[in-house]
């Protein structure tokens, strides 16, 4: 968590000026800012709202994401729905019953919306966005229902003490023994027009702040996509699904001139002292210098234009110019059609390899990571490919 929490400042301090937070604290809605870019799609911004609102101090909500907020009654099929937003880089509007720290339920209206980069069309954070419901649908007319109003969705309006618990309980067992049985929870709650405008207008605000702040840094984001992502550049998703992996691995793409670095783990970070925005562009070569054996390199290229996996052991240097023994293993690695999409490096320090990685040798804990790596990018590939069908059918 130690490494991932000295990511978060950066995602903000490289693309906004100094004064953006203090802006963005100012503002009246209940929202938080993630960056799919750093491994788990953390939450690197909570609004002072956001924290009211959800019980939780703010240093509980930085670095880690929104599951924090879900619980046994979460619809899961609104979840997916999310997800598969957050796959696609578009925006979407839900109902959503989430949980404050204490316990209690809410219903909210929750929209999520990708901030893009102006100058390469990739994105850079989702906002999101969440609207108390300030009412639930009428059940019944007996009562029970009333009650069930007044506690579950009133709890948008205001904290439920624990006497409200034990009336909550009562109110579920009620519920059971009358012409309500049969309702879940999870059952959505209908949002007025008023809160979805006001969720709408939330996100248009907060994008106003993030573009203005971005002028400053000549690194300017918007809410639209007005450029196609640029070349060698992975989508938000597989960020996400690679972010898990825990291993030094980089992914390289050899489909484009000079064969780029297109993604960096964490660990790879850590071990080379480089930061992302330094290694994601370079030739996978870039950590070679003096000492290099060359005709390892040359046997690496040989390995890639035959499509075959290599291992081998050589000297590369660290940003700071100190030097370590590199245990690399390079694989290609296939989409769900079979053909190769990227190759994938992963490292070990070479003094590491007796130490032993949760008891697994350095072979198997690579091939785990070259495993991993391959999963997620032929899930990612066939996820697309359904998308692309669905979307030619309903076009019939």
């Amino acid at each position: 968590m130690e490494s991932q929490l000295g990511l978060i400042e950066p995602s903000f301090s490289t693309r906004y000026s100094p004064w953006v937070r203090e802006v963005l604290e100012e503002l009246p809605h209940n929202f938080t800012i993630s960056d799919p870019t750093i491994s788990g799609h953390p939450i690197v911004f909570a609004s002072p709202g956001f924290l009211k609102l959800s019980g939780f101090p703010r240093d509980q909500v930085i670095g880690n994401n929104g599951r924090i907020f879900q619980g046994p009654k979460t619809n899961r099929k609104t979840v997916m729905e999310i997800r598969e937003a957050i796959r696609e880089e578009r925006a979407v509007q839900v109902t959503l019953w989430n949980y404050r720290k204490d316990g209690t339920p809410f219903w909210m209206l929750f929209q999520l919306s990708p901030v893009f980069s102006k100058e390469d069309g990739r994105v850079i954070h989702f906002i999101g966005v969440q609207v108390p419901i300030l009412r639930k649908k009428r059940l019944t007319d007996d009562g029970a229902a009333a009650a069930w109003n007044e506690i579950v969705c009133g709890s948008c309006r205001r904290e439920v003490c624990s006497d409200s618990l034990v009336d909550l309980g009562r109110v579920l067992a009620l519920d059971t023994d009358t012409n309500c049985r049969g309702v879940e929870a999870e059952e959505p709650c209908e949002a007025s027009d008023q809160e979805k405008q006001g969720a709408a207008t939330a996100i248009n605000n907060i994008l106003f702040v993030l573009t203005h702040y971005s002028d400053s840094t000549g690194r300017l984001v918007c809410g639209k996509r007005f450029s196609s992502p640029a070349a060698g550049l992975i989508n938000s998703s597989l960020n996400i699904s690679l972010g898990r992996i825990k291993q030094s691995f980089v992914l390289i793409d050899p489909h484009l001139p000079n064969m780029p670095i297109v993604y960096a783990s964490d660990a790879f970070l850590k071990l080379t002292g480089y930061d992302r925005h330094e290694v994601l562009g370079c030739n996978w070569r870039f950590l070679s210098g003096v000492g290099t054996d060359s005709s390892v390199l040359n046997q690496i290229q040989e390995s890639i234009q035959v499509e075959q996996a290599c291992t081998v052991c050589f000297l590369n240097y660290r940003k700071d110019k100190s030097t370590f023994w590199n245990l690399l293993h390079m694989s290609p690695v296939r989409n769900a059609t079979g053909k190769i999409a990227y190759f994938v490096g992963v490292q070990m320090e070479e003094k590491c390899k007796s130490q032993g990685r949760h008891g697994l040798s350095p072979e198997i804990w690579q091939l785990s990571a070259v495993g991993a790596v391959k999963v997620a990018v032929r899930s990612l590939s066939m996820g697309a490919s359904c998308s692309n069908s669905s979307d030619r059918f309903n076009t019939l």
